[in-house]
């Protein structure tokens, strides 16, 4: 159990004086980064269904 406890003194020993936090303005500009390329990827992920699934109809069209 002193083990256990131990390690959560040093936990939070180098969460409060060892790390270095973002400060507010770096934090919102790596959340607008997330958004935009999150948004970036959900558009390329939908033109590739689009286009895909235009494609399987040609190509059922075809056999009827």
């Amino acid at each position: 159990m002193s083990k256990f406890i131990n390690y959560l003194k040093e936990s939070y020993t180098e969460l409060t004086k060892k790390v270095t936090w973002p400060t507010w303005t770096k934090l919102q500009s790596s959340a607008m980064l997330v958004l935009v390329a999150t948004i970036i990827l959900a558009v390329v992920v939908f033109a590739m269904d689009f286009a895909f699934q235009k494609l399987m109809e040609a190509i059922y069209s075809l056999s009827l």
